[in-house]
């Protein structure tokens, strides 16, 4: 299904074109606008720059599209992906991995503008926040894999918390309560050292620093593609 170009565009402007194709769900085809109105402005720029010189327009216009990628790379690291997240996209169920979250190559390209970029962020974030979470996880298991030192220190700091609590449990200490507050705050004060003594901060650093590059790359190259069928009304 197309809507290339407006074909309200006698009755019907096209921002509330688009509006009305966002709350409808069909956020895939005002990505696919998106391309193809870039696209058209630069091939309609094309023959104004041919005019004048056979080469400098070529390099120039080579330069000018170098740049406006160079702006988008740099734009998508600017961008929140988290803004439009809430706890509902959670719950739902684990889009596939293959063909819904990985996709074939055609379901990648180059966003054409920071406003597209933005666009496939925020959506592809709600949309895959299960995969990526997952991510986050295997990443972070693969850094403590990497660094044994760090996962020492949270083994450490997991069973004192253990002891911790069999001693609440063995000797009643939720009965004395200043007696169980400072016990707490010294088990709190022993895992801070024994974290950074372990280096265990600088675990989740590259942790979230890898997750978190992979995610924003993948959700800003990742085109739109049609997350629901929309609904056509019951069939007889």
């Amino acid at each position: 299904m197309s809507f290339s170009p407006n074909p309200l565009s006698l009755s019907v402007p096209d921002g509330a074109f688009d509006s009305w194709l966002r709350d409808s769900g069909y956020l895939e085809i005002i990505d696919q606008r998106t391309s193809d109105v870039h696209r058209h402005s630069s091939a309609a720029a094309a023959p104004i720059t041919s005019t004048s010189a056979p080469t400098t327009p070529l390099a120039t216009g080579f330069f000018i599209s170098l740049f406006s990628r160079i702006v988008t790379l740099f734009s998508i690291f600017t961008l929140n992906p988290f803004a439009k997240l809430s706890a509902a996209d959670f719950s739902g169920p684990t889009p596939s991995w293959t063909s819904g979250f990985i996709g074939s190559f055609e379901s990648y390209s180059f966003p054409s503008s920071p406003a597209q970029a933005r666009l496939r962020a925020h959506e592809n974030a709600k949309r895959y926040a299960r995969n990526y979470a997952s991510l986050f996880v295997l990443f972070f298991v693969c850094t403590l894999y990497q660094m044994p030192v760090a996962l020492l220190g949270l083994i450490s700091c997991m069973a004192l918390w253990d002891v911790v609590k069999f001693c609440c449990n063995r000797w009643g200490l939720d009965k004395y309560p200043v007696v169980w507050q400072c016990l707490v705050r010294v088990a709190q004060c022993v895992t801070v050292i024994i974290l950074l003594f372990s280096n265990f901060q600088m675990a989740i650093f590259c942790a979230l620093g890898i997750g978190y590059t992979g995610m924003i790359l993948h959700a800003a190259f990742r085109k739109l593609t049609l997350a629901k069928p929309p609904s056509t009304g019951s069939r007889k």
